[in-house]
């Protein structure tokens, strides 16, 4: 899985932006204190960086031509500031890309996905995930267990996959909704409950009962 960390300081911001990541399969590592920047990155060695300009400290210019001594990381500037001069400075000082706020989210993963597959062509994201023995095959979706095999739809898919990846957490299903959206897969609902329904109808298929549990009022969590 990619890590991405994000640079910026405006907290509601990287929070929306680090659920959107979370929600569509990446690792986030959020930049919490400005003085050492270069040496979390250093540390940390993030597949991508969203680099603010604008900082408390060092701008987002210090901070990428510091970066681009040590490393070719990807840098996707996200700002606010949107003249010319700035996406010019962005892209002549080491940036791969340079997108303003507020961004469609969309366009935004997709840049992202489009470096990623630049920087690390011979790298992929986790094509299976197993937790308790039950595997999801994202490649040929569907889950295995026990040497048995049950295809999925493309929304249960979906649905399990970020279950999984929040495996431990309490999932509102609003973050399912919210997620699907994104995920260019519109479901209200009704077509959640069903979805989820099925999917555990298909686990318990398998023989595998109570993977995924309704917390009332809250959510879901496996």
């Amino acid at each position: 899985m990619f890590n991405i960390m994000i640079i910026d300081d405006n907290e509601q911001l990287q929070n929306e932006l680090s659920s959107l990541l979370i929600r569509n399969g990446y690792e986030i590592i959020k930049v919490k204190e400005f003085n050492n920047i270069i040496g979390v990155v250093k540390e940390r060695t993030p597949h991508l960086i969203i680099l603010d300009i604008n900082l408390p400290q060092d701008d987002g210019f210090k901070i990428c031509t510091e970066i681009r001594s040590f490393s070719k990381v990807p840098i996707i500037f996200v700002t606010s500031r949107n003249t010319n001069i700035d996406e010019l400075m962005s892209i002549t000082l080491g940036g791969d890309d340079f997108v303003t706020k507020p961004y469609n989210t969309q366009i935004l993963l997709a840049r992202i996905n489009s470096l990623l597959k630049r920087a690390y062509p011979n790298e992929r994201a986790v094509d299976v995930i197993e937790y308790n023995a039950v595997r999801l095959n994202i490649l040929s979706s569907s889950i295995e267990y026990n040497g048995q095999e049950v295809e999925l739809t493309k929304n249960e898919l979906k649905i399990l996959h970020y279950l999984l990846n929040n495996r431990g957490k309490i999932v509102s299903r609003v973050d399912i909704m919210e997620y699907l959206w994104d995920s260019s897969l519109f479901v209200n609902d009704n077509t959640l409950t069903v979805n989820i329904n099925r999917i555990r109808n298909k686990v318990e298929e398998l023989g595998v009962k109570d993977f995924i549990k309704t917390k009332r009022g809250q959510g879901y969590i496996i």
